[in-house]
């Protein structure tokens, strides 16, 4: 009885995991985030991140304009999914203290030179936003919601300036903070839970400029700048820009484990939470169908052939077990299929821990980098395991030459990844974009690559070749038998297509907010509708590809191998598709470098999911296939 109730104890745990990746609003604690009490009058030091731009998706530092710089600018220790980010996060002048409010603090002047002025009016029409920190909580500015809803809604950062119809450009230089805080009631102590900022642009006006004592017309510390009500100040050569700021605490009901409640759900698109469980109930639904056409489909087939050889009636074969002596002969470049099966497996491994992390809270958005840090690193050290698949696939072929196969796992799919993104990093590097891995973070990508990764793989494939080779259940013909003419739809190029069409449409939705958020400069947390997805995708991966591996062996073609892969891989095609489609639908990206970048970095997502989804076609059908011919009588 005490088992039974375990077991029960153990599946309610997984299904509240579960939910609390799906419930929308995230009120839970996020793992590894440390919550910091704050007396009144402790100083708050306001950190600066990178400016960001939806129309470039280029990422620049916040220093590469000319605002106010500290007496000494100190960079924040930044883990390797930051740097890879483009976030560079650093000190500035925006300080406050806990729960005092100050009115038309002067933050410093700043003269603009011609250089400073045409800097600031590029990133202007580029629609550049400046990203700020405090407490680990990035700046948020509010805004109306377009469809008349009078709930809060909220952007990521706020604009660099503005540009009027006339061709004028004003700078955002006075920002009105807003910083919520939760009071302990049985202390002074004090959370941050929420950072807000109201930018405009104001030409503030002064009798005479005092550096140690600025008094400025426009405003001081009585009088609140109200947005709009004053001349804004123009960008140009030789402009006298003053740049100032309000700070307000304003006391809140909400708990410091919500606080991110507000930043995660920024966009307007609300997850359409009714058409992604349609969706996921639909990929259910076809796929408990095929499942059981295919099981009656087959039990029907295997109880024929064994009551036809038990009668000793089966004067010839017919259908798939026709081909019982060709079905297990070794493909054409069987090597290098046991290298796309040993980097597919690496990628599963990754992305099952991965996901595992994300639905336990360890990768959430508080946890900045920490998402792409971890892919990095479980990449690195599933090597092991794709090293041992590569060489025990290699084995079943009866091929000696595993080091060969670990020398390929080990570089074949990196390297092509690497010069693309190395490319595209010199790309950035001419831009003098922030997003440019710089040199110590690319050796340290190398030495994981060949210091960590590469020994794995072979060490993995040492152990599985170490091991003795599965017996397959039916013996190989020695000479192979002839294929006959295949009907139109059965031919690789039409089946192949078709076959990757299911595997798409269960990720078709997820897709687009997982785009949504990468290009969109938006915050991604559903990783529980992310893991129910990715579960799909695995099952109709195999079904689909099952069910047209059966349909191709009844039309006597034993060529399997590398259909079985290519079937389920086929769905990147629609992937990379998809992305061309969002490109040029849902971004507003008109520089060629931004567009290069997009299509180099979709391209790599594309091939990723392609040795992922063929991985797991392949071995479905490698299983299918063993299971069926050891269920018949064969001489």
């Amino acid at each position: 009885m005490g088992n039974r109730w375990r077991t029960v104890a153990v599946r309610i745990s997984v299904l509240l995991i579960l939910l609390h990746g799906l419930q929308p609003s995230l009120s839970f604690y996020l793992p590894g985030v440390a919550p910091r009490d704050f007396l009144k009058g402790d100083e708050l030091q306001v950190k600066v991140n990178k400016l960001s731009s939806t129309k470039t998706q280029l990422p620049y530092e916040y220093y590469f304009l000319d605002y106010c710089k500290p007496s000494k600018i100190m960079n924040s220790a930044e883990n390797l999914g930051e740097v890879l980010r483009g976030d560079r996060i650093e000190n500035s002048v925006y300080v406050f203290n806990m729960r005092m409010d100050e009115t038309c603090r002067v933050a410093c002047p700043v003269k603009l030179s011609q250089k400073a002025a045409k800097n600031f009016k590029e990133k202007i029409d580029d629609e550049y936003r400046v990203n700020m920190i405090l407490d680990n909580l990035p700046v948020a500015v509010p805004r109306q919601r377009k469809d008349g809803n009078h709930e809060p809604t909220y952007e990521h950062g706020f604009r660099v300036g503005l540009k009027t119809k006339d061709k004028k450009y004003y700078i955002n230089n006075h920002l009105s903070f807003k910083v919520m805080y939760h009071k302990d009631l049985e202390s002074e102590d004090a959370r941050i839970v929420g950072f807000e900022v109201i930018p405009s642009s104001v030409k503030h006006e002064y009798a005479e400029w005092n550096d140690k004592n600025p008094k400025l017309a426009t405003c001081n510390a009585n009088t609140k700048i109200i947005p709009g009500s004053l001349t804004p100040q123009e960008v140009a050569p030789d402009a006298f820009v003053v740049f100032t700021y309000d700070v307000t605490f304003e006391p809140s009901d909400i708990k410091w484990a919500s606080r991110w409640d507000t930043y995660l759900l920024m966009s307007d698109d609300q997850i359409h939470w009714f058409s992604i469980i349609n969706s996921v109930m639909i990929v259910l639904f076809l796929s408990g169908m095929v499942a059981m056409i295919m099981m009656r489909t087959l039990y029907r087939d295997i109880a024929n052939y064994n009551q036809l050889d038990s009668q000793e009636e089966a004067q010839e074969e017919s259908g798939w077990k026709l081909v019982h002596g060709d079905v297990f002969r070794p493909p054409v470049n069987h090597g290098l299929l046991c290298v796309y099966v040993g980097t597919g497996v690496q990628f599963l491994g990754m992305t099952m821990v991965t996901m595992i992390f994300a639905l336990l809270g360890f990768l959430s958005p508080s946890n900045r980098g920490g998402l792409m840090t971890a892919m990095v690193l479980l990449w690195v050290f599933m090597g092991l395991f794709a090293g041992y698949s590569s060489a025990r696939l290699h084995k079943t072929f009866r091929g000696t030459e595993w080091k060969t196969i670990a020398v390929k796992t080990a570089f074949v799919f990196p390297a092509i990844v690497f010069v693309v993104f190395f490319v595209l990093n010199v790309l950035i590097w001419g831009e003098k974009s922030s997003g440019a891995v710089p040199f110590g973070t690319m050796f340290a990508l190398v030495f994981l690559w060949f210091g960590i990764s590469v020994p794995l793989v072979f060490v993995g494939s040492y152990l599985g070749f170490k091991k003795p080779a599965d017996d397959e259940p039916v013996k190989t013909n020695k000479i192979p038998r002839q294929i006959p003419e295949q009907a139109w739809y059965m031919r690789p190029a039409f089946a192949i297509l078709v076959g990757g069409i299911l595997p798409f449409g269960a990720v078709f939705i997820e897709l687009f907010f997982i785009l949504t958020s990468i290009w969109l400069n938006q915050f991604y947390y559903i990783f529980g509708f992310l893991f129910i997805v990715f579960v799909i995708l695995l099952i109709t991966c195999a079904e689909i590809t099952i069910v047209l591996c059966y349909f191709q062996l009844c039309s006597e073609d034993y060529r399997w191998w590398w259909r079985s892969y290519l079937t389920a891989g086929s769905s990147a095609i629609y992937l990379f598709s998809y992305a061309v489609f969002y490109f040029f639908t849902k971004l507003e990206i008109t520089k060629v470098v931004s567009g290069i970048l997009y299509f180099g970095y979709m391209s790599i997502v594309s091939y990723a999911f392609f040795v992922l989804t063929g991985t797991i076609g392949f071995y479905a059908c490698l299983w299918f296939v063993r299971k069926i011919y050891s269920s018949v009588k064969i001489d």
